[in-house]
């Protein structure tokens, strides 16, 4: 499988361990990602100016016709926002005609038929979960795994396609492949707290701190992510809580790392030394 890699903005600055525990694990299951000069999704402008939204979210997608590539990547908003503009664009002729000229400019043709999916998408659908069961060499024994599947994968669920929103599964099951246990938890579904995290930030906390307690009562030894978003209120604005004392931290694992280790990459291939809050703990629930 061969796909062009969409890692977004935000990841290459904030969680570098993201982009190279995800180009890492797709290694070892033998998917090949193709590096695309890619611009910003269009979700930062989406609710500003549609036209630069729509724009530059097509530029996206006709970059990855050009290579007749289908997009994969880690960022779950990324992920919504480009599914979001094809639909629009697809949907709307006088708007499809607009993009054309807008790309023409630099010999672009938006094609309609290019694939948005996320990684999780890709493993799960694409791969399946007996297929990757069977590349696991070092498996998870007595961990315990609260699953936070984000929003922006799962809603709207008409559009995006993700899993069902209200009971989804794919998460779980892929964790539980890794020989580790997805505990049930009430919060699992709700916002992790970012998108307010620059607006109200003790709002954006007490969110954020709900969530950690909650997990905690299911008895999770880490969370796990697979969102940018989720993985930097859970790692990053956890460290600053827990510096001031406002909660006991509960580690936050990216799905690539606790992938990785399962299929007995190196640690220091993963990155996990640079979570924020340290998740080196984790290689000692190896199956023995």
């Amino acid at each position: 499988m061969e796909f062009a890699f969409f890692k977004g903005c935000k990841i290459p600055y904030f969680v570098p361990q993201y982009e190279v525990s995800t180009r890492a694990v797709c290694n070892a299951l033998g998917i090949k990602l193709i590096d695309v000069e890619f611009n910003c999704c269009g979700y930062p402008v989406s609710h500003l100016d549609r036209s630069s939204f729509l724009l530059s979210a097509a530029r996206n997608l006709a970059r990855a016709a050009q290579k007749g590539l289908d997009i994969l990547t880690p960022c779950k908003c990324c992920y919504g926002t480009l599914k979001k503009a094809a639909r629009l664009i697809n949907e709307n002729t006088s708007l499809r005609e607009e993009i054309k000229d807008w790309l023409g400019q630099e010999s672009l043709a938006y094609e309609d038929g290019v694939e948005v999916k996320h990684i999780l998408s890709v493993l799960y659908d694409d791969m399946g979960v007996d297929k990757i069961r069977d590349r696991v060499t070092r498996p998870f024994s007595g961990l315990n795994i609260a699953t936070h599947y984000g929003c922006h994968a799962l809603r709207p669920a008409s559009l995006t396609g993700f899993d069902d929103p209200v009971n989804p599964v794919k998460f779980d099951r892929l964790v539980e492949v890794t020989g580790a246990k997805s505990v049930p938890w009430g919060l699992k579904l709700q916002c992790c707290g970012n998108p307010l995290w620059e607006k109200n930030k003790s709002l954006s906390v007490n969110l954020t701190i709900k969530k950690l307690e909650n997990a905690k009562k299911a008895q999770a030894h880490y969370l796990c992510v697979s969102c940018t978003y989720c993985q930097i209120q859970f790692d990053t604005v956890q460290h600053h809580i827990v510096q001031e004392d406002k909660v006991s931290p509960l580690p936050c694992i990216l799905f690539p790392q606790l992938l990785g280790l399962s299929l007995g990459l190196n640690p220091l291939e993963l990155r996990i030394d640079e979570n924020q809050i340290s998740i080196q703990r984790v290689i000692e629930y190896f199956s023995s």
